[in-house]
């Protein structure tokens, strides 16, 4: 939605979006450095990406997606519990 409120067609902003983040993950893949580590190579003091990582924490997203991954994860035991109760009956 980020793009389309900047101007571009919703498709030329998944577009946008898919491109960058399949160059994130295929950076991380060939390099053997931590994650933290590759966002600091690319991360210009005072540039876009420095603002943008800035945003994302004031908008407390690091904790919001350890939430989301956590609240998934106990989702998924409570499910496989659930499962395993069926199979036993």
């Amino acid at each position: 939605d980020a793009g389309v409120h900047l101007g571009f067609s919703r498709r030329i902003a998944q577009q946008l979006v898919l491109q960058t983040v399949r160059g994130s993950v295929d950076f991380a893949k060939r390099s053997a450095a931590h994650p933290a580590e590759l966002r600091n190579m690319v991360t210009s003091p005072g540039g876009t990406s420095a603002e943008a990582l800035y945003q994302l924490e004031k908008g407390g997203f690091r904790t919001v997606l350890s939430r989301a991954i956590w609240a998934a994860y106990q989702k998924s035991r409570y499910l496989g519990e659930l499962s395993s109760g069926e199979d036993s009956s």
